[in-house]
């Protein structure tokens, strides 16, 4: 088994690409060790000291390091771990639902721009963000803001800011001019 790993924007954050399937469908984030029960392979990469948060896409992992660790020191244990999880037969999700993320319910007038900005979500942001080895779900509209939590390599990122304000919030505002801001939320 070979393991790529592909830097993200984050410095502290990195990408490993196990060369097969990790999660058939969404994402499990896991922003602590807590709640590592769900993943087998979520708990086995916080056991590399130092790691500080794990985060699972279709066919990546995005492993987030603490701030006094070193890369050099931690991503030979990450990849081992990841290897061992897959050799050991144990499967990434040891129960359903365990990370995907809920999205709000909207019904009602707003329900229509709600369908807009889940679709212009799903086609154009959120593989982009894939690529960078991260997601970002929907939390929310209410009066003109959408509300966004981001995952994995996003979270924390230095230039989040900047991915939301300059190229989410421009592009929803350009195809639902009933948009007028995008803003963060953290869970």
């Amino acid at each position: 088994m070979f393991i790529q790993t592909e830097s993200t924007p984050n410095p502290a954050t990195l990408k490993f690409l196990p060369g097969q399937s990790v999660l058939e469908g969404g994402t499990a984030d896991f922003p602590s060790a807590e709640g590592t029960d769900a993943s087998p392979l979520a708990a086995r990469i916080f056991r590399v000291p130092g790691v500080a948060g794990v985060f699972l896409g279709n066919d990546f992992v995005t492993v987030t390091k603490a701030d006094d660790t070193e890369w050099d020191h931690v991503k030979p244990a990450i990849l081992g771990a990841i290897m061992e999880h897959y050799q050991s037969g144990q499967p990434v999700m040891s129960q359903e639902g365990g990370g995907a993320s809920g999205h709000a319910d909207h019904s009602g007038e707003d329900s229509e721009i709600v369908g807009q900005i889940k679709e212009l979500l799903d086609t154009r942001v959120r593989p982009a963000v894939a690529q960078d080895g991260g997601d970002i779900t929907f939390h929310g509209f209410e009066r003109g803001v959408v509300y966004l939590h981001m995952q994995g390599a996003c979270a924390g990122c230095p230039s989040s800011t900047i991915t939301l304000k300059m190229g989410i919030e421009n592009l929803l505002r350009h195809y639902i001019p009933e948009v007028t801001e995008v803003r963060p939320v953290g869970l």
